[in-house]
């Protein structure tokens, strides 16, 4: 079943690797076929298994040669390893499906706003969406507990970006309402708290090794994304350590 599961995640990886790069250009996901981004070739079926095709075509078109970014076999692998993960500490019921979507969500959004520096509404509309519904399968967040999370989610970004002036975006804010939905207050709550700690710790990181410098903008899609991942997997076991 491991394995079973974590093949899964590589072949929802290569649909989210599909997401990733058409959903900034406003393209279907769906149709047309994949075609390869620098000569226009279709794609077929020895060009898209997951992960073994990047590694058996040494990283290159098979048609033209081009380098394929490294981007398309790191989202499989990290998708099928949360999704392995997941499957672990839960085993195979209801809350699985509600963690592989919102995973999956938070993978497409890091990878986004990280090569284009946006955070597509149509991505949060559906996180939104598919996290109340499944919230209401899973009985796991409360309604009321679910719209608190939404609220100060979305929230406390938003007055973080009205005291800054706009150093938070509106894609950021969306986002972390939605996943607040999702999460529900208390694990929102943390979510946020990890993120704030992850991006100021690896942002002081990239300054001091002058990778970016402080006027440069820093993606915090990526660290809302982790947070949430963290507290959606770890939130128990986080709260006992604190309390203890």
């Amino acid at each position: 079943m491991e394995i079973l599961i974590f093949i899964l995640g590589l072949i929802i990886g290569s649909f989210l690797n599909v997401c990733i790069y058409r959903i900034p250009k406003n393209k279907s996901i769906i149709n047309p076929p994949s075609t390869c981004g620098s000569c226009g070739e279709k794609l077929g079926f020895l060009d898209l298994v997951p992960l073994l095709s990047y590694i058996f075509l040494k990283g290159k078109c098979r048609h033209c040669g081009e380098r394929i970014s490294l981007r398309y076999p790191l989202v499989e692998i990290i998708t099928g390893l949360i999704f392995l993960y997941i499957y672990i500490i839960n085993g195979l019921n209801l809350l699985l499906l509600k963690f592989f979507v919102q995973a999956s969500i938070l993978i497409v959004v890091s990878f986004i706003d990280l090569e284009y520096q946006i955070i597509p509404d149509k991505i949060v509309a559906f996180a939104l969406i598919t996290g109340i519904t499944l919230n209401i399968f899973t009985k796991d967040v409360g309604a009321f507990s679910s719209l608190l999370g939404l609220a100060v989610g979305g929230g406390t970004l938003l007055i973080i970006a009205i005291i800054s002036g706009g150093a938070m975006g509106g894609g950021d804010i969306k986002l972390m309402g939605a996943m607040g939905a999702f999460l529900g207050l208390r694990a929102a709550v943390l979510a946020l708290l990890i993120s704030f700690i992850l991006g100021g710790i690896i942002g002081l990181l990239l300054i001091v090794f002058k990778i970016k410098s402080r006027k440069d903008y820093i993606p915090f899609g990526p660290f809302l994304a982790l947070g949430t991942i963290i507290a959606m997997l770890f939130y128990d076991e986080i709260i006992i350590w604190y309390l203890l």
